[in-house]
């Protein structure tokens, strides 16, 4: 294993807008070790291969005890069910998608379509008149937010009571930046107040259930046995943030590529069947999660010709992999019309993303909208400023100049 620093280069702010040179220059180094002692895997075989090793763990408290110490976990909350492994895992993933998708309720995101398309007409009925927006103000962000709201049974309202604390919680996940203990009390404050407050809704819908999300987690699972108290909490507080926040930076990523590619913006137009491997292509190549969850090493683990040892930490790169020329040919050009995407942007194994239709169908029905309506769009500054976080990658803002808005159909 040679000395390779460009992890660091990555987790730079100042490179947040362009990574792409340096996850090249990583995977010249399948897997390095950083000075904090967490091994980088950057190469698309050798992240799917560990995606699916059971001997990887998504519980951190499996860490040496030398970065458990580092790595504390939120106090009074017990991990949600992207930080644990089977049979705890498979448990809580079951009961919660039981009200969300197959075999439970396997037309629950296919049904919200016509709802998903009046909202974004609604937010892009309001651009009218207009001739410059912050298409993150206006329709990237309240779109998924106003989702992910109704289906869990959050009242919209209260957006600005959680978003705070779900941005709090989002920049301060990432693999390296600044100082990683105070990084971690910020992220337990948040996700405290963030659990005291979907807690408090719990505990209205007890005595009122609807037919929401968090009334379903409340209800259980039948036979299947049910979800305490505190594992509804932390179960509702992942789907809150995951569920917007993602998507969020996968429909203004999406939007800041298609500007940067005219003909295919000209193309969904014309040919609205586009838009589906248009998103495929986004996840990736402009993906909203660059580094899931780290990861541990239950066993030592030899990768190529480096042995991750048992209790390490692993950071996979899964922005680096989706562009390794090993697994995919032409990997820096866009093409909505690529065969065989096996893209690594929803992660694999069995931690692929709970939220994969919801978001898919989001941005879907988003970037179509917007290309068919918005009239002549172009970016005011390219690129535009980037939220900081180098895990969850996406602009703060992209303001566009436009010549109208075409009606809607």
């Amino acid at each position: 294993m040679t000395e390779n620093r460009a992890f660091g280069r990555i987790l730079d702010r100042a490179n947040r807008a362009d990574p792409y040179p340096l996850y090249a220059e990583l995977r010249k180094t399948p897997v390095t070790l950083q000075e904090d002692g967490s091994y980088v895997v950057s190469t698309y075989r050798e992240i799917v291969a560990l995606l699916h090793d059971p001997r990887i763990s998504s519980d951190r408290r499996n860490l040496d005890e030398s970065f458990a110490a580092r790595e504390p976990g939120v106090s009074g909350q017990p991990p949600a069910f992207i930080a644990l492994d089977p049979p705890d895992h498979d448990r809580l993933r079951r009961l919660a998608m039981r009200h969300f998708g197959p075999p439970g309720t396997p037309d629950r995101v296919e049904s919200m379509r016509p709802e998903l398309a009046a909202i974004v007409t609604g937010l892009i009925d309001a651009l009218a008149g207009r001739e410059r927006a912050d298409l993150v103000e206006t329709v990237a962000y309240p779109f998924p937010v106003t989702v992910i709201c109704r289906l869990l049974g959050v009242p919209r309202e209260d957006e600005p009571k959680f978003h705070g604390w779900s941005t709090e919680i989002v920049e301060t996940i990432g693999p390296g930046e600044d100082d990683m203990a105070e990084r971690q009390r910020r992220r337990d404050r948040a996700t405290g107040a963030l659990g005291d407050y979907l807690g408090d809704l719990a505990d209205a819908r007890l005595g009122d259930p609807g037919d929401d999300l968090l009334s379903g987690l409340l209800a259980g699972g039948g036979e299947q046995g049910g979800m305490s108290r505190a594992e509804v909490v932390t179960t509702a507080t992942l789907l809150l943030v995951a569920g917007h926040e993602t998507t969020v930076n996968l429909i203004a990523n999406g939007m800041l590529t298609l500007l940067r590619h005219p003909e295919t913006l000209e193309r969904l137009r014309h040919e609205p069947d586009l838009v589906y491997g248009t998103v495929e292509e986004l996840l990736r190549y402009e993906p909203p999660v660059h580094f899931p969850a780290t990861r541990v090493a239950l066993d030592d683990i030899t990768v190529g010709d480096t042995t991750i040892p048992r209790g390490a930490p692993i950071v996979l790169a899964l922005a680096a992999g989706n562009r390794d020329p090993d697994y995919v040919s032409a990997p820096e050009r866009f093409d909505p019309c690529r065969e065989a995407n096996q893209h690594l942007g929803f992660g694999g194994g069995i931690h692929y993303c709970f939220g994969a239709p919801l978001a898919r169908l989001e941005t879907q029905v988003a970037l179509g909208e917007l290309a068919r309506r918005l009239r002549n769009p172009r970016a005011v500054a390219d690129p535009p400023p980037y939220r900081p976080s180098s895990s969850l990658r996406g602009p703060r803002r992209l303001v566009v100049d436009f010549d109208g808005v075409r009606p809607t159909r």
